[in-house]
């Protein structure tokens, strides 16, 4: 494999953060209020990165096993298709925290329910390069990455948006 196959297998997961980022600057350019802002780009890590990045490795898995495996470093087993179901949760998990009636709370369950299956895939990942010399593009790189941030950013914007839902109560409170 060239290295630049290599690099571009490696960062393709990093896609759906860039949607994510890119799609929440540019619908938060002119937001009227952090607030707004902020639900804006919890909306955008819910259904980008987490929901359609998922529904990706969804597909992926299900339609391409071989493909799949290779990437990862793995022969062939039913672990793909177990994957691709696991991930299909994510992406209704995903996709149902960026309904405009999720709640802070249900955002950082979701983010919660997401990071124990990416964080424990991490140290999965962390675990074959080191003990297995695994170093093929879907063990490491980008993959590293989301599994980190997808469901980390999901915990960090909803527990953001409480906080400042917290501190705008009292003040609404006193006008009332």
């Amino acid at each position: 494999m060239s290295e630049f196959s290599y690099a571009a297998q490696s960062a393709l997961p990093l896609v759906w953060v860039l949607v994510a980022a890119v799609g929440a600057l540019i619908r938060t350019r002119h937001s009227p209020s952090r607030r707004a802002a902020l639900e804006t780009w919890q909306r955008w890590w819910a259904v980008a990165a987490l929901g359609c990045g998922s529904l990706w490795l969804t597909i992926a898995f299900v339609t391409a096993p071989d493909g799949m495996a290779d990437v990862i470093g793995f022969n062939r087993s039913p672990f793909e298709f177990e994957i691709a179901f696991a991930n299909l949760g994510l992406a209704v998990m995903g996709f149902r925290a960026a309904s405009p009636s999720a709640t802070a709370r249900e955002r950082i369950t979701v983010g919660l329910g997401a990071g124990m299956f990416l964080w424990g895939a991490v140290i999965g990942h962390v675990y074959q390069w080191f003990a297995n010399g695994n170093h093929a593009p879907g063990n490491g790189g980008g993959v590293l990455v989301c599994d980190v941030l997808f469901p980390a950013v999901m915990i960090t914007l909803a527990r953001r948006s409480q906080r400042l839902s917290t501190t705008e109560q009292p003040a609404t409170a006193a006008h009332a």
